[in-house]
């Protein structure tokens, strides 16, 4: 007991040198004695929550260490990790560092193209894989990988006819790392002792927005000193708890599910499902969270249709506090002076309106809440502000280890990204891209010098790819859009298209939207409805539709899009800098882009260039006059198979003089 109480004692002291905690291994072994009995992740199954200890994460971790080495795991390997959100495949990152190879997660909803060139790429012999589709997807382009060599499965439903001869339960494996322990206890030691600071933590690929992705070299000191400046500046402590719901592939997913709860020791929750996240997020409760921007878009486009379903008071209430809260709301979480008056007015409007609606969305307890990827509606970001939640937003990318800049607390704006972090440095070219610099610049991309030296200069200055500007008097950065993205109307204006897209789909009657322009002397839209909310709306105005297409295609509902774009025309009318890109014509396309269809990545950014190729001859009758045109796309089902779908879509151009009225006033 004595010397466990010094070991606390000692790494109490030592808890900020993460010099000294050069690895997850290394981190974990401290929170498996500093927290040993604390929560450390937390997964629903079967509608309860399972809950693992610091302490017994370090063991399921070492059981399945001990039993990669037993199979034939060497330091060097590859092992890609593909699946949802859960506590295993978490720990099978952190045991795939403690042997001395190098963890790739993969995104779970990969079609077969993508999921084959990923493991082709890095070379993986190894692959852990969460459940029977997953598996499925291996074995269906295991022909190609030349350096696969086995597999390991989570969830046994589906597989026990399966051929064995290259396939191991994940339990299993555990079970014969425990048994072997005496024997490969030295080995996985060895291995451990041998890591530090220069070490590969993770590969992760980019998203792959205008080609193949690139795999992302970090290390750990990349990972460790990110996670530990970022905790700083936001005060995390270990009692936060955050759910983990996003791509594990993903940057974000890993620097706050692995980097950030291993370095302050707070508990990550993982959901049931995509199905019951909602649910469950608000079972949790969590004190910091993270969302892009179509999260928080989804879940304000529910919260409206609802409304639009209440009854008149409720509605009225609804209506009369909101509008206060976005006056006072922002001030009183920024600690301004706000009148006595307001002050009652607003606790009034949290017992009636805000509190119950937090309760809702699951933000009851949210201490810290970001959002990241891409420009957040400015509408949008202060709606959730004026409720009291601390919403702020963060500037990064997979090269930065994710942070570049954030929002301190009482600096939160919705048309800045923030200040730059601990260690950055910021820089802006002749061309108006924005350079960064930090402990988090990545090592290399994998296999990809050229591209590495195209990004990453020899003094360590990273090309964003993205425009912006520091402003001169509070340091804060401003992005303007993609710096490829960013051009000019033929009359010499500025032509940025993300801002204007954002300002589209803050309506939620708009899922996606694509602007194009540059170089034309009129700007042009290509409109995704959002199924939900417009759904919702021909229910309530007695309109029949059999189909997403039949509904897209609707009078009513081309009236309705032309609507939104008169009133985001108006408001570009009053902004200098983008006026001259009015929108002038649209069409509202038979279905939805589709990250299967290589429409959107696999985090949901639009592929601007693969949708000007693909919809080459809408674009050409947007812009040539016609009222209408028939086109057939190519599409992925759900099972792989590809198909064509045929339709005759509406050109409609938008009057100068409509009166812009709100379709929710119908």
């Amino acid at each position: 007991m004595e010397d466990d109480k010094g070991r606390v004692n000692h790494l109490s002291k030592n808890l900020t040198n993460a010099e000294q905690f050069h690895s997850l291994p290394a981190l974990l072994r401290r929170n498996a004695v500093q927290f040993a009995k604390v929560p450390a992740y937390r997964e629903k199954e079967y509608g309860i929550w399972q809950t693992w200890t610091w302490a017994d994460v370090e063991r399921e971790v070492e059981s399945l260490a001990l039993g990669l080495i037993n199979l034939g795991i060497q330091e060097g390997d590859f092992i890609a990790i593909i699946g949802r959100n859960r506590p295993y495949l978490y720990w099978s990152i952190v045991a795939a560092q403690s042997v001395g190879a190098i963890p790739v997660p993969v995104y779970q909803d990969a079609v077969a193209e993508e999921m084959t060139y990923v493991l082709s790429h890095c070379g993986a012999r190894f692959v852990i894989a969460g459940d029977q589709e997953q598996v499925d997807k291996v074995i269906e382009v295991q022909d190609q990988l030349r350096e696969f060599q086995q597999m390991i499965y989570l969830d046994p439903r589906g597989l026990r006819k399966y051929d064995h001869s290259q396939l191991h339960q994940f339990s299993h494996v555990q079970e014969q790392g425990r048994a072997a322990y005496d024997k490969l206890i030295y080995e996985l030691k060895l291995r451990r002792e041998k890591l530090n600071y220069d070490s590969t933590c993770v590969m992760l690929y980019t998203s792959g927005t205008t080609g193949k992705p690139k795999g992302v070299v970090l290390s750990n000191r990349n990972v460790i000193e990110t996670a530990k400046s970022s905790s700083k500046f936001d005060s995390l402590r270990q009692s936060e708890d955050i759910l983990a719901y996003l791509p594990m592939a993903w940057v974000g997913d890993f620097i706050f599910s692995i980097g950030q709860a291993f370095w302050t020791g707070f508990c990550v929750n993982c959901p049931e499902s995509a199905e019951t996240m909602m649910t469950d997020l608000r079972e949790i409760g969590p004190t910091y969270y993270f969302a892009p921007p179509r999260i928080f878009e989804s879940q304000l486009t529910h919260v409206m249709i609802r409304m639009e379903d209440a009854g008149t008071i409720k509605k009225w209430l609804f209506e009369r506090f909101m509008s206060h809260a976005r006056k006072v709301g922002p001030a009183l979480l920024d600690g301004l002076a706000v009148s006595v008056a307001d002050r009652v007015k607003y606790w009034i409007g949290d017992l009636l309106i805000y509190g119950p609606l937090k309760n809702t969305l699951g933000f009851s307890r949210v201490r810290v809440g970001y959002t990241a990827g891409e420009a957040i509606g400015p509408e949008i970001f202060d709606f959730y502000r004026s409720l009291g939640i601390n919403l702020k937003q963060l500037y990064g990318q997979t090269e930065a280890t994710v942070f570049i800049t954030a929002q301190p607390d009482g600096e939160v704006r919705s048309d800045t990204v923030g200040i730059k972090c601990e260690g950055v440095e910021l820089k802006i070219d002749d061309n108006g891209e924005v350079y960064f610099r930090s402990p988090g610049v990545f090592i290399e991309y994998y296999m990809n010098p050229e591209s590495t030296l195209a990004t990453k200069n020899t003094d360590g200055w990273v090309a964003t790819g993205d425009a912006g500007f520091i402003e001169p008097d509070t340091g804060h950065l401003r992005i303007i859009d993609r710096a490829k993205d960013v051009g000019k109307m033929a009359d010499g204006s500025l032509f940025a298209p993300k801002y204007i897209e954002n300002k589209l789909k803050f309506f939620p009657n708009i899922l996606e939207a694509v602007l194009f322009g540059n170089g034309k002397s009129e700007c042009v839209v290509i409109i995704n409805i959002d199924l939900t909310a417009v759904s919702n709306w021909a229910e309530r105005n007695n309109i029949g539709y059999g189909s997403y297409q039949e509904l897209a295609s609707h009078p009513r509902v081309m009236e309705m899009i032309e609507d939104h774009i008169v009133e985001t025309n108006n408001t570009l009318s009053e902004d200098k800098m983008l006026s001259g890109c009015h929108i002038h014509r649209f069409v509202v396309l038979h279905k939805e882009l589709d990250a299967d269809d290589g429409e959107l990545t696999r985090t949901r950014k639009v592929r601007r260039r693969i949708i000007e190729e693909k919809y080459a001859d809408i674009l050409q009758a947007l812009y040539d006059g016609s009222k209408n045109i028939i086109t057939e796309t190519e599409v992925t089902y759900e099972d792989g198979r590809k198909g064509f779908i045929k339709a005759m879509l509406e050109i409609r151009s938008v009057s100068e003089h409509r009166d812009g009225a709100k379709i929710a006033a119908e």
